[in-house]
């Protein structure tokens, strides 16, 4: 399965500070951000459902996020 998500991360220092949690957390998983995109994409690949999981991840280490 494929999930987008809108993000208010946006620079490569927001990136490695997400990038450890995200790896943590979903480690059989794809992910990346998409910077140039006005929405700052997260993409996710994986065969769950962790659309409720990340974004509760990202809010309680200090980012926005909703699926698109």
């Amino acid at each position: 399965m494929i999930f987008v998500f809108k993000t208010n991360v946006d620079s490569i220092s927001k990136v490695k500070k997400v990038t450890p949690k995200l790896n943590q957390l979903f480690p059989n998983s794809k992910w990346n951000f998409d910077l140039e995109d006005c929405d700052n994409i997260l993409r996710f690949e994986c065969k769950d459902d962790i659309i409720e999981k990340v974004i509760f991840l990202m809010k309680v280490i200090g980012f926005e996020c909703e699926v698109l």
